[in-house]
Parts: structure tokens; C-alpha cells; sequence
């Protein structure tokens, strides 16, 4: 009988094959990777030979690999993205993970097709339309709430993917053309400059400076961790921590910590869903991401619009909040507030004065007094912040994970010998005959020819003595006690697992791309720069689909007027305190609002207060250098 419970996946990042490899033994079911080109993190690319060396860790714990290939392709890419899509099927990659529609009108293997974030998936429409194109996971954007989420869970049937961790783009993916516009370096290219962790003055219509050198559009970075359940209920079945570019520590931990909080939810509800792999971890940590790279917390928009999501002092790792301090000497200084325990290399950081993040290094520390490398200009009462825990990093430098499949002997005696069998968790299993002469044994037996069985090493499988059945027949004086050295126990308990090993080859089985179904029609015919179509297959596919007016790409042809350059559910109205929908407060200025660089370059703010959304647009002063 079909399974019929809900699938879940936890899908982490990997900026090359070592981090993927410690986030599938640190619990992770998928992880996806840039590969040699067209990632959307240019920086994080990869070759063939890696990931081919990942798949082959991944698939024995049913765990999958998806590539990124989700960048907008020119005319003359498109050659070269075939060939790597064929490469990385014959590495044994699971799914890409696809932007520019030109990709399906490729010459392709059957690779099943993911849409990326980047396709800014945020209606019910597009989803279905996506959908019946071929595309067997959909990432869906990050702003969307519970109850949107749910409207296109009822539209779709496919398996639904959502961020619940890292770093957060201010404007929907794939409608960010500020770097493009101001640097030459496009996000939809894997080229993002981070236009939105820049600083800016905002100013009114009466060029009065309303706010100074305030990162504006930078926001704090997502944790869903308190919501997993909430986000099953609503559809979800891939939870994505985002952090392609995250180092090692970074993706051991985040992973980790996950790992607990998904299969707390799997314990409760053992009914409804079921882990989409196979394997225990064993962690020789606590996980806390709050010890990784953070500029504090949100869950965003998941719970409907709430306050501080931003991070308008800083754009930098904030850390863990650790206390306050209580008393300053020549060379130290105490805290309070604190049950944490400090050591030399820390790195603290806190807000001076002027609201400037400053930072500093640890020297040593005594209980609450804390000796800096350099005294820095501390006042009574600042609040304190650890971004670098010396100590857990070192934890995390060193091996701290190791997973395992939970596997199970079966010895036998046969006429002409012995037969070992070799079962795991995922119900593959092999069965070796051994001929061998038998021998009787003077003193019992089971108990060392269990400890041999259970030295499974450095292979995927653990075996428990408690696991091993035995059924052997009185040999030929009526000995129930049979002698098999330890030398051929071991190299049979070898042979079975390199023979499981290759079963689990032989026996993967890899999602295929849905059809593309002729009749699906495209959400709106009149495509603008915002749809992304930059070379002439993607044109084909979207004319095929019913679209009839097909502007081009930004990238490939910058529009003449002014144009909007981001598309964000942040708003700084409601983040001042003057929405007009959530407060009554009139404000104190007179619109437009823009945007201003050091520089002098301005970037008018329009308000769509129907949809709930705020644009970033170009202007005459925004001019390109």
C-alpha cells in the first residue's frame, strides 16, 4: 500500500561538496550547490567531479542533490547550459533548480525541473501554470504568509519548497534590478553587489532629511524555526535554510538545529508525515543559531505584517545578545545580566553613541570580568553582543556528526558454508554466500561473532547486536557452538557493505520533469522587463503559452523611463510609524520619499498601499557609475 503521509524535507545549503557532505551527516534530506555555471551566487560554483562526489555520499541515505542553475541565460549560453545540464545527470544530480524558462526549450535529459525563488512565485496562478509547464517543486517567495501559502497549496498538487532560515533579499527574487542599474552586476546574473545593505539618507519632497545614514532596506535575517508545524499545516514540504555562501560551521550548525526542530514535529504526528530520508545523526554539540552568523531575527512576513523586521543600524552579524555592562576598569570590564560563558578569542560587539555597531576581541575572561585585546569605548548599561563564539567554532572545526543507517545481520549456515544477509532502514539488503568449512567451537560463540558483525567502520550502516539473528544447526557432533574466525567475519561483514552500497546504486531512482502540458496558458499575456525573458527560447516558450507582447529582459535591454528597480513588502512607511492602513498617526513629511546615497544618487520610493508593497525606482539623479 502507498505511503500516503506527507513527504518533509529538510534542504540545506552547500557553497561546494565538503559542505554538502557535513550537511547530509548533520541531518540534512536534500542540499543544492551551484554548479560550474549558472548559480545564482557566481562565487559559488562547482565541477562536475564534486558533485558527483556529493551525489555518491547523498543517495545511499536517500538523501538528493539539487543544482542551481537558476540565472537569467543569453543567446549564446544556452549551448553550454545544455551541456552541463547533460553532465550533471550523468554525475547523478537530482533536480536542477530553474529560472529562465529558455531552459525547457533545451534538448534535455529527464531531470526533473525545480522553479527557483527567482521566478517570483507568489499567486496561485503562477504556481499552477509553473505547475503544468513541468516543474515538480515550486520555491515559493519569501514574503508570502501562512494564509497565502495555503490559497496556493489548494491550486497546486506538487510539492511545495519554502525558506525558513538565513539572509533575506529586501525586494521580491528575480525583481531586484538595483545592482544591475547601479553597478553593472545583476542579481539575476549570480552578480548581486547589495544595493540593500547600502545606507541612505531619506529624504521628502521638501528635500527635508527625515532619516540619516540609516540602512534602510537592510533586513534582519528569517527564522521559522517556532513555525514548522504551522508551515506543514499550510502546505510546506521543503524547508530551505538559505546560505549558499554561508561557510562549514555555518551549515553544520543551522542544520542541525533543524534537523531537531522538524523531527520534533515528525514525533508528534507520525500519521501525517514521514522524513523523505533515511539515517540517524549523532551530534557532539548543542546546536544554536544564534552562535551562527545573524543580524537578528524575523519570521518575516509569515504571521502577516509585523514590526522590526529591519536592521537599520547595521548591516553586519550581530550575534547573540550576552548582557550588559556593569562596570569598566583600565583594562576590563564586568557585565551582567550573563549566564554565558566567555573565552579568550571571542569577538563582542555592541551600539556606540551614535548607533554605530562597534567590535571588539577577547583577550581571556574571568567568570563575568572580560579582558579585551584593546579597551574599547564602553558607557554603564550598553547591551553587549557575541558574533564569533571562540569555542564553538573550534567545536565545529572538528568532526562533530556522523550518520548512520540502522542495519541488521542475519547469519545463516548453508550445506556448503555460511550466508550473511545485510537489511537497513530503507528496506534494501543483500545476501553473500560464503563457502567455508565449518568448525566446532570449544566455548560460546554469539557474542564475539556479534562484536565482529557490529564494526561497521567508516561505511553508511550501524549495526546493534541486538539487530543480529543467528540460525545455526548443530554441526556434524551435535556442537550448537560454531567457530568462524574474526578474520572472515570481518571481511564478509566488508563484502556485504560494499554490496549494499552498489544495490543502492542500482537502485536509485530519481524524480522525473512533469510534462509540459501544450494548453497551460501564462497568468498574463503582456510580459514587462520584470518576466525576465532574456534570450529568444525563453520568447519561444512564453509565445507558445499564449503570451502576445514580450518586452525584454533588463539585463538585455535597459527600459528608457524611469523604472522600478525593486519590488519590496518591507515599507519604510509602516516601519516610521505612519502607514496608513496600521496607524493613525499622520506623518510629517510631504511625499514622494526617496531614497539618497552618500553620493548624491536618488531612488524615489512609491507606495502601493492596494497590494501592501513599496517600489524603489530609478531617477534622473540615480545615474549609473
Amino acid at each position: 500500500m502507498k505511503d500516503k503521509r506527507t513527504r518533509i524535507e529538510l534542504l540545506s545549503p552547500a557553497r561546494n561538496a565538503e559542505c554538502g557532505i557535513e550537511a547530509i551527516r548533520h541531518g540534512a534530506d536534500a542540499v543544492y550547490i551551484g554548479g560550474p555555471a549558472f548559480g545564482a551566487r557566481a562565487a559559488a560554483g562547482n565541477n562536475i567531479d564534486d558533485i558527483a562526489r556529493l551525489c555518491d555520499f547523498a543517495h545511499p541515505y536517500g538523501a538528493k542533490v539539487y543544482v542551481t542553475l537558476n540565472t537569467l541565460l543569453t543567446d549564446d549560453e544556452l549551448n553550454r547550459a545544455e551541456r552541463i545540464i547533460h553532465d550533471l545527470y550523468a554525475a547523478g544530480v537530482d533536480a536542477l533548480i530553474v529560472q529562465d524558462m529558455g531552459v525547457l526549450r533545451l534538448n534535455l535529459p529527464p531531470i526533473a525541473l525545480h522553479a527557483s525563488t527567482q521566478t517570483e512565485l507568489s499567486s496561485p496562478e503562477k504556481a499552477r501554470f509553473l505547475e503544468q509547464v513541468g516543474f515538480t517543486q515550486l520555491v515559493l517567495a519569501r514574503e508570502l504568509s501562512l494564509d497565502e501559502i495555503k490559497c496556493i497549496r489548494q491550486n497546486t498538487t506538487v510539492p511545495l519548497e519554502a525558506f525558513v532560515h538565513g539572509a533575506l533579499c529586501v525586494s521580491y527574487s528575480g525583481h531586484c534590478y538595483a545592482s544591475q542599474f547601479c553597478f553593472q552586476r545583476s542579481a539575476n546574473r549570480g552578480e548581486c553587489a547589495q544595493f540593500c545593505r547600502l545606507a541612505f539618507d531619506l529624504v521628502d519632497a521638501d528635500g527635508q532629511t527625515l532619516v540619516r545614514d540609516k540602512h534602510l532596506l537592510s533586513l534582519r535575517d528569517m527564522n521559522r524555526s517556532q513555525s514548522l508545524e504551522e508551515m506543514m499545516e499550510a502546505g510546506i514540504s521543503s524547508f530551505k535554510i538559505e546560505g549558499r555562501l554561508k561557510d562549514v560551521s555555518y551549515v553544520k550548525n543551522v542544520t542541525a538545529y533543524y534537523r531537531q526542530r522538524i523531527d520534533e514535529v515528525l514525533q508528534r504526528h507520525p500519521d501525517r508525515y514521514v522524513r523523505s530520508s533515511h539515517g540517524r545523526s549523532e551530534l557532539s554539540f548543542v546546536p544554536r543559531p544564534e552562535k551562527s552568523f545573524n543580524r537578528g531575527f524575523t519570521d518575516y512576513f509569515l504571521h502577516g505584517r509585523t514590526p522590526n523586521i529591519h536592521c537599520f543600524d547595521t548591516p553586519k552579524a550581530i550575534g547573540e545578545y550576552v548582557g550588559r555592562v556593569s562596570r569598566m576598569g583600565r583594562n576590563h570590564f564586568e557585565i551582567t545580566e550573563s549566564h554565558t560563558t566567555f573565552a579568550g578569542g571571542d569577538g563582542l560587539c555592541y551600539f556606540d553613541m551614535d548607533g554605530k555597531l562597534q567590535g571588539f576581541r577577547l583577550n581571556r575572561a574571568q567568570g563575568r570580568t572580560l579582558y579585551p585585546s584593546e579597551m574599547p569605548r564602553l558607557t554603564h548599561g550598553v547591551r553587549l553582543y557575541r558574533n564569533t563564539d571562540h569555542l564553538f567554532e573550534k567545536t565545529l572545526a572538528r568532526p562533530s556528526a556522523t550518520r548512520k543507517l540502522r542495519a541488521s545481520f542475519l547469519l545463516t549456515d548453508t550445506p556448503w558454508g555460511y550466508a550473511l544477509r545485510l537489511k537497513d532502514e530503507s528496506g534494501l539488503h543483500v545476501t553473500l554466500g560464503f563457502a567455508c568449512e565449518k568448525q566446532a567451537a570449544r566455548t560460546p560463540q554469539r557474542e564475539n561473532i556479534c562484536k565482529q558483525l557490529t564494526r561497521m567502520g567508516d561505511t553508511p550502516f550501524a549495526v546493534d547486536a541486538a539487530e543480529i539473528e543467528m540460525q545455526l544447526r548443530p554441526l556434524a557432533d551435535g556442537s550448537r557452538e560454531h567457530f568462524i574466525p574474526a578474520s572472515l567475519l570481518g571481511e564478509w561483514r566488508r563484502l556485504c557493505a560494499d554490496k549494499l552500497l552498489a544495490v543502492h546504486r542500482i537502485n536509485l531512482r530519481r524524480e522525473m520533469r512533469g510534462n509540459e502540458q501544450a494548453e497551460a496558458r501564462c497568468p498574463e499575456t503582456r510580459l514587462t522587463y520584470m518576466d525576465n525573458v532574456a534570450n529568444t527560447r525563453a520568447r519561444d516558450f512564453y509565445t507558445a503559452h499564449g503570451a502576445t507582447d514580450i518586452a525584454p529582459a533588463f539585463e538585455v535591454q535597459t527600459p528608457a523611463e524611469s523604472t522600478t528597480l525593486m519590488v519590496c513588502r518591507h515599507c519604510l512607511r509602516f516601519a516610521l510609524g505612519h502607514c496608513p492602513k496600521h496607524h493613525r498617526q499622520p506623518a510629517p513629511w510631504r511625499e514622494p520619499l526617496a531614497l539618497r546615497l552618500p553620493d548624491g544618487r536618488s531612488f524615489p520610493l512609491r507606495f502601493d498601499c492596494k497590494n501592501c508593497r513599496m517600489e524603489v525606482h530609478s531617477s534622473d539623479t540615480a545615474h549609473r557609475h
